[in-house]
């Protein structure tokens, strides 16, 4: 709620009064509550993106991190200021157990606001960032994933992607590599060792370079052991970078590609979706050999005479070259399925084709 601030009244009595100006009170309460209120170095936590609905994004994130939190570590617990400060009513009036009392409730009061989970300003549109206390955010994350990967019930509706921040520093490449070269530890050093990818993503950043920082943190990785090794396809580990404004989220997670980048809108989607499949047909001809049959107008398959010029065949032996091929082609099977007109023209191409070899 706004906060009004009413001008001075002016000398001259003629004169209307001045409107008064309103200041924004969510300024002032970014400290209130303990802790910071923004995102900077030293937090750790889980970056949400959502889809142009940040207040519902942070409800709905609340409501599965309560779920899941109280079940991997409880329900959470709430100091008792009563109670703490009940145990210091029965010292004497001296100054330093005066103080010391002081200090005690200003700690227990701090102690009561700093919440398991608590949504601080990100500082880019679309993205939350919700600060965690007490808990590992990684293995948090990949709990909620994976079950929804199980079940593949969707729980969420404007969340999009969840990535565990399990450290944050400058967003400087000197501040990066320093940070990195102790934090990628647990993961790279050896005996330690695995397969890895980094992806990167910047958001109201200008000074940093996506390859410069790759570059630096692949060869921050390869010295804590030579044995671990680039996998763009199925990687071990993914080094999660996030950039937002002079602050770097850096993760290391698992299954990101199995959990689909760990996007929740996707991971629950089945995995046999007919719409992924390739829509090929599979033909064979009459000499036992298949062939491919390419046409270069789809109204030309229905008109045997101009489908002569644009059809043609490939015999089984030749070897496949791994290129995607257009939807307009198709491979027929000429096992008593086959229309007439094409296994008309497989016939005629086949016995022209010995003609000449003969």
């Amino acid at each position: 709620m706004a906060t009004p601030v009413q001008q001075p009244p002016q000398s001259s009595g003629g004169k209307r009064k001045g409107k008064a100006q309103y200041v924004q009170a969510k300024r002032a309460r970014r400290c209130d509550g303990g802790g910071s209120r923004q995102l900077e170095p030293g937090l750790q936590g889980i970056l949400i993106t959502c889809n142009m609905n940040e207040r519902k994004c942070v409800e709905e994130v609340y409501s599965l991190l309560n779920e899941y939190g109280d079940d991997m570590y409880g329900p959470e617990k709430f100091t008792d200021k009563d109670q703490q400060a009940s145990g210091s009513e029965g010292e004497d009036d001296d100054m330093e157990a005066t103080l010391k009392k002081e200090v005690g409730d200003i700690k227990a009061s701090t102690e009561m606001k700093l919440r398991r989970f608590q949504s601080v300003e990100s500082g880019a549109n679309n993205v939350v960032f919700i600060r965690t206390l007490g808990i590992e955010p990684e293995k948090l994350v990949h709990h909620i994933l994976q079950d929804m990967y199980k079940t593949k019930k969707k729980k969420t509706r404007v969340i999009l992607r969840m990535l565990p921040i399990s450290g944050t520093c400058k967003a400087f490449l000197e501040d990066m590599k320093k940070y990195a070269e102790t934090f990628l530890e647990p993961w790279f050093k050896s005996p330690n060792k695995g397969t890895f990818q980094i992806v990167y993503k910047s958001r109201n950043n200008s000074h940093m370079n996506r390859d410069e920082v790759i570059k630096e943190l692949a060869g921050i990785v390869g010295s804590l052991n030579s044995e671990n090794k680039v996998d763009l396809t199925n990687p071990q580990y993914t080094v999660v970078v996030e950039i937002i404004k002079a602050v770097c989220c850096l993760s290391v997670v698992k299954d990101y590609m199995l959990f689909r980048k760990y996007n929740l809108q996707e991971v629950v989607k089945s995995a046999k979706d007919p719409s992924q499949l390739n829509p090929k047909q599979s033909v064979q001809a009459g000499n036992g050999k298949e062939a491919k049959l390419e046409s270069g107008n789809k109204s030309n398959q229905h008109d045997p005479a101009e489908g002569k010029n644009n059809q043609q065949a490939v015999p089984e032996n030749n070897e496949e070259l791994g290129q995607t091929k257009p939807r307009s082609e198709t491979q027929v099977v000429n096992e008593g399925g086959a229309k007439p007109e094409l296994e008309s023209q497989v016939t005629e191409r086949s016995e022209s084709s010995e003609n000449d070899l003969s």
